[in-house]
């Protein structure tokens, strides 16, 4: 492996044995290989990859496609079927919630079993248990079993634990997502912090803008089989599109997303754009038009209409809505509603809109997650570049002097 290279895997792969009922282990070891009492399931197959020092690495899949599995493969704590995993460094991971630790043990005790496991003298755990305590901020309960423990408790410990071992390499198995905000800024200034003095470091999560924000690159976990490391928001749009096409398509699908008297009612809502042929997408920096049809059961009078603008991983972009707009008139029937953006100003990736309808602060309708649509960038061949980060192109000028 080279000296440049943290983490090497090739061609791993690994399978379990499935039986029916426990006896069928006692058969199967009986038989000497003679009859088979088993079925196989793959949960890895034929994985490659290799991660550089100081890179950081996300790792995004749907449960159950073998996330956990490799990472406890890359840790050594299971063994593959075939292929092999070398690893240049000390591994510090967080695998779950309180994995490793001894819920018997104080919080403090475990802090030094953990140290131990590393490799660490009493005195060199002595030097950074200041730091641990702090940064965990569980007060007296560091001396108290944790067992006793919140989820919230445990998670902090852990984390700070693993990150304040100086590790080599750190792996991050979702952990993130148990902790409030002023924990996961904490998480992420110590992170940063890591990652500038060189430590390489594997994320696994289900949220896009913590894979976007902290990862070089990433890759997509299918089913067992790793796509290509890619830039992390390239990996991310692979990602949405997946969810995409594993939901069930029905007409029925968004009808419980629907709320109001619908004496007024959305009927369909699409993205116009005159710089692509394709349906529902948009370019970055070119004007997007979303238009809505409505019908209205009878005439009203100061009709209000809002659009929300939503990130893939459901946090608003921005809102726009018909309030201060010249008073709208509907007429019983159907009617078209259109709002422009000049110019579309979203990064690329996946959004979806939320459509309301409202009539002296009285719902009419809302449709949550009416339409889902994809914006590109406008130079294709520019697709990879680092700078398409976000959710926003702010557009302006330089000036030097």
């Amino acid at each position: 492996m080279c000296s440049d290279v943290a983490i090497s895997v090739k061609n791993l792969t690994k399978t379990y044995r499935i039986f029916s009922h426990p006896h069928d282990r006692l058969k199967q070891f009986f038989c000497f290989g003679l009859k088979q009492y088993h079925s196989q399931f793959t949960v890895l197959r034929d994985v490659s990859f290799e991660i550089k020092k100081g890179e950081t690495v996300g790792i995004v899949g749907r449960n159950g496609s073998g996330k956990s599995t490799l990472l406890q493969l890359i840790c050594g704590i299971l063994k593959p079927t075939s292929g092999s995993v070398q690893v240049n460094g000390r591994i510090s991971a967080l695998l779950e919630l309180g994995a490793g630790f001894n819920p018997e043990f104080t919080g403090r005790e475990n802090v030094y079993f953990q140290g131990s496991l590393m490799g660490f003298t009493e005195n060199q755990t002595d030097d950074r248990f200041d730091d641990i305590e702090v940064f965990a901020d569980i007060g007296d309960f560091i001396d108290q079993p944790v067992r006793t423990y919140s989820s919230g408790m445990f998670v902090r410990l852990a984390f700070s634990v693993a990150a304040h071992m100086e590790p080599d390499i750190l792996i991050i198995d979702e952990v993130l997502a148990v902790g409030d905000a002023i924990f996961q800024k904490k998480c992420f200034d110590l992170i940063y912090r890591l990652q500038s003095h060189g430590t390489s470091i594997i994320v696994v999560s289900h949220n896009p803008y913590q894979i976007e924000r902290l990862c070089h690159r990433a890759a997509l976990l299918r089913r067992g089989v790793l796509s290509d490391l890619l830039p992390a928001k390239e990996i991310l749009t692979q990602y949405h599109e997946l969810a995409q096409e594993d939901l069930s398509p029905s007409p029925f699908v968004n009808a419980s997303c629907r709320e109001g008297t619908h004496e007024l009612y959305f009927e369909k809502v699409l993205i116009e754009n005159t710089s692509t042929t394709s349906n529902n997408t948009a370019l970055t920096t070119k004007p997007m038009r979303i238009v809505a049809e409505v019908f209205a059961m009878r005439p009203m009078d100061n009709v209000r209409f809002r659009f929300e603008l939503c990130s893939s991983n459901n946090d608003l972009v921005t809102m726009v809505a018909t309030n201060g707009f010249t008073e709208t008139k509907i007429f019983h029937g159907k009617h078209r509603i259109l709002f422009t953006l000049e110019p579309c100003q979203l990064t690329s990736g996946w959004y979806y809109i939320n459509a309301i309808a409202s009539h002296n602060n009285v719902r009419l309708d809302t449709w949550q997650r009416i339409i889902d649509f994809k914006v590109f960038l406008r130079d294709k061949s520019a697709q990879n570049l680092s700078l398409d980060q976000g959710i926003f192109v702010c557009q302006g000028s330089w000036e030097f002097s």
